[in-house]
């Protein structure tokens, strides 16, 4: 599986990293992660550190995730992306919805 979750030691950030493709492929995985854990989190962190290509649909899939998040820009960062993957969060102008690191 291309999606894998930790929880934070104080139960408040869920990391969520997503490795090789981000497409519509893993939409399923990704719902999973954040809503098979029974609760919402206060945090959510989306490590990009192993993803080496995004679609559109992985953009829809961030804006579900944020919505889940509950709207707030600072409720999901994403971290670690590579030049590419920054370069298509800049176009979309994501820098304006989420935290990027």
């Amino acid at each position: 599986m291309s999606i894998s979750t930790q929880t934070s030691g104080d139960g408040q950030t869920l990391t969520i990293r997503v490795q090789d493709r981000f497409d519509f492929n893993v939409h399923r995985d990704l719902r999973q992660a954040y809503e098979a854990a029974g609760k919402r989190f206060g945090n959510y962190v989306l490590d990009l550190r192993g993803t080496t290509y995004m679609d559109s649909a992985a953009l829809g899939m961030l804006l579900q995730l944020r919505e889940h998040a509950g709207g707030k820009r600072q409720a999901v960062r994403l971290t670690n992306a590579q030049p590419v993957i920054r370069d298509i969060l800049a176009v979309a102008n994501f820098d304006q919805l989420f935290t990027i690191e």
